[in-house]
């Protein structure tokens, strides 16, 4: 499958690759199940000042071809009028129901209120963050694949963002797999995650098994969770593009990724997961391997100047891990960056320009624009109430 990040960095080419991207994982709409059969679908958007972009949250839930869902918005004591607005939708459909939380709570421990608010009846469920939107079929795709197969706790898809799509490097052919067979490519590097929250759906089932279905604080909670429950169970895919996922700088995710945060998750998953899917043997290798790439990325962070706050990010996740940071290895690496950029000033300016271009190559309004073309002729996005 070829990536979009691997074609030419112009609005041009990105709008043929998005439009053979497009054609071949939209297929034409098959007929809807009946209502009557469908089962209920529990949609959760925890949300902490989420007042700019919640309005297209809840538009796209509201405009979902599935129509058997409740929908729980969790406010987390939110100071902007993301409150105000979620009321508003709740008095106009009575399926949106609405939770403020007497104190502020943690990213995580949100999500877990919002879990521990679905129905009995409900036997999915799915999350949606309020930065992020769905496509009309979204919940229908994934509860049909869900629903033919019987042993999968977790069902995913593709997302777009502003930089291309968000690939699970998954076999194309394929739309359930082991469980297991999934955790061993995840640890050992084949690939990179199990999708983001919005991409996912859960079997309402699992989240009443545990207290807290996110173990922990930390934001790779989701992951863990995924590794918990496909040790005995299956995990299904459909290969379309069903979520948007929205990158800025207050996202989560961005925090994570400028922090080096998602290296320090992957060596924490194999040290805590690995003996479950793995020999001895794969986790001392892949630990070998994760640990050389994350000297590569302190050596980075010196020769960038990274401040303090990277930097306590850094020694605070690894010291927990059992895994204090090394000055001679930092050392080492940083001699052998500094190496790389001394006698290779070709590569060196090759990557910098690699990396504007990358900024660049896929700009908003372009994605902007294809999404629509995939939305329904009838329905305009709404950008307030």
């Amino acid at each position: 499958m070829t990536c979009l990040g691997e074609l030419d960095g112009t609005i041009c080419a990105w709008s043929m690759g998005l439009e053979v991207v497009s054609r071949r994982m939209f297929p034409a709409h098959t007929e809807h199940m009946s209502p009557a059969r469908e089962p209920l679908v529990s949609i959760v958007t925890p949300v902490y000042n989420g007042a700019k972009y919640l309005v297209e949250c809840i538009e796209s839930v509201l405009g979902q071809t599935y129509r058997n869902w409740e929908y729980i918005i969790v406010n987390n004591c939110s100071t902007d009028n993301t409150l105000e607005i979620a009321r508003k939708y709740a008095e106009q459909d009575s399926r949106i129901r609405v939770v403020s939380n007497h104190h502020f709570v943690g990213v995580i421990e949100n999500h877990n209120v919002a879990f521990r608010l679905i129905s009995q009846e409900s036997r999915y469920c799915k999350v949606v963050s309020a930065d992020d939107y769905l496509l009309p079929e979204c919940v229908e795709k994934l509860v049909e694949v869900a629903e033919r197969n019987p042993r999968a706790a977790i069902a995913g898809s593709y997302a777009i963002n502003d930089i291309g799509i968000h690939w699970i490097e998954l076999p194309s052919h394929r739309s359930v797999f082991e469980g297991r067979e999934v955790c061993r490519l995840f640890l050992l590097g084949g690939i990179s995650s199990f999708g983001a929250p919005s991409t996912l759906l859960y079997r309402s089932a699992l989240l009443r098994s545990r207290e807290s279905f996110y173990p922990g604080t930390l934001p790779n909670a989701d992951g863990a969770a995924c590794l918990i429950c496909l040790k005995d169970a299956e995990f299904a895919f459909v290969h379309q593009i069903l979520s948007y996922e929205r990158i800025h700088v207050e996202a989560l995710s961005t925090n994570v990724r400028e922090l080096n945060g998602f290296l320090i998750d992957h060596i924490q998953f194999l040290d805590e997961y690995g003996p479950i899917y793995l020999n001895w043997e794969e986790i001392k290798r892949r630990r070998k391997e994760l640990v050389r790439e994350l000297y590569r990325h302190l050596a980075l962070g010196v020769v960038n100047l990274r401040g303090r706050r990277f930097w306590r990010y850094q020694h605070s996740r690894l010291e927990a891990l059992g895994c204090p940071i090394s000055g001679a290895r930092i050392v080492g690496a940083v001699c052998m960056k500094l190496a790389d950029l001394l006698f290779n000033p070709k590569q060196t300016v090759e990557k910098i320009l690699r990396r504007r271009r990358a900024k660049s190559r896929f700009p908003t309004a372009s994605v902007q624009s294809h999404i629509d073309c995939l939305l329904p002729a009838n329905r305009t996005r709404t950008t307030g109430l």
